[in-house]
């Protein structure tokens, strides 16, 4: 599987710099390279890549503004010499953010998470209890698989995942997208600010979901759909 980018940035070295990292791995392929973002913008109105190198502070057009333009977004990995705009990357849902000057080993495993999704995005449907879906987290993607979910924890813009194994997983997405990504009949919302997996439950009493260590409200306008779902049980 060779895996397709493209490098847009204003710095002729930087550009080079790709290339040669690049031309070390014979499973990814760079196609083109961009000196300002309006000329990579317009390759992209037409031509499908799997990812782009993108700088980020640009003389025409910022790679954040690029990248929010887009209509069909690659992967992105944005590079920059100012840590002051990890939060727009991660924000962006950006895989990684690679700090200039660009390091061989960094670069190298952004590539691998990069050829990970792709090989994620065109494998099988796994199997029902390996179902999952990959969400980004501190510019990694990382795979939550449904079984192994407790509960999902609204936290304004962000939603918290909280696994069986207690590790929880901190992703900017909001409960009504992650509901929709979710299997309907495993995982039900009984709250503004809460999602739980049905196996997780032990028992619901007086307003509240008991699960195994934690005890979680069930909001007036989902207590109807609660009574439904148990009953159903």
């Amino acid at each position: 599987m060779l895996l397709k980018c493209i490098a847009i940035d204003d710095e002729p070295l930087a550009l080079e710099l790709i290339h040669t990292y690049i031309g070390r791995r014979p499973d990814v392929e760079l196609i083109h390279t961009f000196e300002d973002a309006i000329s990579g913008a317009e390759y992209l109105s037409t031509a499908q890549v799997d990812l782009i190198f993108m700088d980020i502070n640009m003389p025409d057009i910022s790679g954040i503004e690029l990248a929010k333009a887009l209509k069909n977004k690659p992967m992105i990995i944005f590079t920059t010499a100012f840590k002051q705009f990890a939060f727009d990357g991660f924000e962006l849902e950006a895989l990684d953010y690679l700090l200039k000057p660009l390091g061989y080993e960094k670069f190298s495993r952004a590539l691998d998470k990069a050829i990970e999704v792709k090989k994620y995005k065109m494998s099988p449907a796994p199997e029902q209890n390996e179902a999952g879906i990959y969400v980004h987290s501190a510019y990694r993607m990382i795979k939550i698989i449904f079984k192994e979910v407790e509960y999902i924890e609204s936290m304004e813009d962000y939603i918290k995942i909280h696994l069986k194994t207690k590790k929880t997983i901190l992703t900017l997405m909001t409960l009504k997208k992650v509901l929709g990504l979710l299997p309907e009949a495993q995982f039900k919302r009984i709250h503004r600010s809460y999602i739980v997996s049905i196996a997780a439950v032990k028992s619901v009493q007086n307003k509240k979901i008991h699960l195994a260590e934690t005890i979680l409200p069930i909001g007036d306008s989902y207590t109807q759909q609660v009574r439904l779902w148990t009953k159903d049980a």
